[in-house]
């Protein structure tokens, strides 16, 4: 990955963070990563933890970003939620998977598209 794009994303996930600061979300952690994969952001909101990948692109509309969250993607974010449950021994407790949309175009202020439960991974958690 391009510095540019490394810079371009981690700029919407910082904007990404902070917005869900602003509704309360309580950021537990940034990038987790294991060897399945990474999730952007993990958080909780309430009593429901939160896995949250976030996409950024640069320019107006947030709309395809929202749309490269395919199957693929969810599958994968399912697995490091997975792990991130087991070593954080997570139990008897709701989660959710969120998508943060951030779309950065030059000269205007981010606009941010936040889809609570973007996506039903119990078909993909054997618990």
């Amino acid at each position: 990955m391009t510095r540019w794009r490394l810079k371009v994303g981690g700029r919407g996930e910082q904007i990404a963070a902070d917005y869900l600061k602003g509704l309360g979300y309580r950021i537990q952690e940034r990038n987790y990563r294991c060897r399945q994969g990474e999730v952007d952001i993990v958080a909780w909101q309430g009593a429901a933890l939160v896995f949250v990948e976030v996409r950024t692109r640069s320019g107006e509309d947030p709309g395809p970003s929202l749309l490269s969250v395919d199957r693929r993607k969810q599958a994968r974010i399912t697995r490091v939620a997975m792990v991130y449950i087991q070593e954080n021994e997570v139990r008897d407790t709701e989660m959710r998977f969120d998508v943060v949309a951030v779309a950065c175009a030059p000269g205007r202020p981010p606009k941010v598209t936040h889809v609570p439960a973007a996506f039903d991974a119990s078909p993909l958690f054997p618990y």
